[in-house]
């Protein structure tokens, strides 16, 4: 008994030491995009506050690539020590469905932190489009099954997901074309060749503001503070549509969990600045933390949720 409570003692040593030691050294997050884009542009403000509770740096390094596989490979792999940590999106979640192998396993090669913000699709179509609302594209859809394009960025991305999610609720039979840029999709809205295009909320507010496009409708649940004349999918006659693209922090599995809750604290304290929220306000994110716990079961829900619309898609797997 007392060998065993002996060697009980001696693992907890280690764990305790990394615990009170962490961090020890800059900490990399990793994020599966390129710089400039939403979930950049969220790390980056959330990041500096970070450093400040941590006392060490939190340096980002962008590693884009097809579903984030590289980035989350990377961070699956490094030292279990909370010092490589990995900006989790939706993206992640569906991998498992839009990939034939993955070289690590979505949820249990990772040790859950916490969820940091949340953001807006909006549908969108050119100003002197015919159709002014949800209601109406559903209409004109409807009265020429097959012949209106629907353009989002990328097969498997969650503009395109959420198109796909729309047309299934809204019980429409439409084209839906992948572009490869944000560029490429707003000129198919302007050109009409897209009745509408599936986008992020924030790299379209300045076509909305302008006037270069018009907003039909955002994705959430509520209406979007920034937009208040914009109704959601929702309430334009598709109830219980709602999607949202997120992100999240993770660490590599088996991570000490005092390790995983001091990063924790540093993300509710981030959130809790004013300046962080001012900046979310601006982008159209809705700054929110978590617990591990909830994290997880909700990585596995959206998981679940956007498997189910890849298979009634009949996206092929990669």
């Amino acid at each position: 008994m007392m060998r065993k409570l002996l060697g009980v003692v001696l693992f907890a040593l280690p764990v305790a030491v990394v615990a009170q030691t962490f961090p020890s050294k800059p900490i990399r997050l990793v994020v599966p995009f390129g710089p400039g884009g939403v979930a950049d542009l969220v790390s980056r403000t959330v990041a500096p506050k970070m450093a400040e509770d941590l006392g060490q740096q939190v340096v980002i390094e962008n590693k884009p690539s097809a579903g984030g596989i590289v980035a989350a490979n990377d961070v699956a792999r490094a030292p279990a020590d909370g010092h490589t940590l990995l900006l989790l999106t939706n993206g992640n979640a569906v991998s498992q469905a839009l990939f034939n192998k993955l070289p690590y396993d979505p949820v249990n090669d990772f040790a859950m932190i916490s969820t940091v913000g949340s953001f807006s699709l909006v549908m969108l179509n050119d100003p002197k489009a015919p159709a002014k609302s949800v209601q109406e594209l559903i209409a004109a859809a409807k009265a020429s099954p097959g012949k209106l394009n629907f353009g989002t960025i990328g097969l498997g991305s969650t503009q395109h997901l959420a198109a796909e999610l729309f047309k299934s609720m809204a019980k429409v039979e439409v084209q839906i074309i992948p572009y490869k840029a944000t560029g490429e999709v707003v000129t198919a809205a302007k050109s009409q060749d897209a009745a509408v295009i599936f986008e992020f909320l924030a790299p379209s507010m300045s076509h909305i503001r302008s006037g270069n496009l018009r907003a039909l409708a955002v994705t959430t649940e509520k209406r979007f503070p920034g937009l208040p004349d914009v109704p959601t999918v929702g309430e334009s006659g598709v109830p219980g549509y709602v999607v949202t693209s997120w992100n999240s922090l993770a660490a590599p599995a088996n991570t000490p969990r005092p390790v995983i809750d001091r990063l924790n604290q540093a993300v509710h304290k981030a959130l809790a600045s004013p300046e962080v929220q001012e900046r979310f306000k601006a982008l159209g994110v809705d700054g929110r933390a978590s617990t591990p716990e909830h994290l997880r079961e909700f990585f596995v829900s959206e998981a679940k949720r956007w498997g189910q619309v890849v298979e009634s898609a009949k996206i092929p797997k990669r």
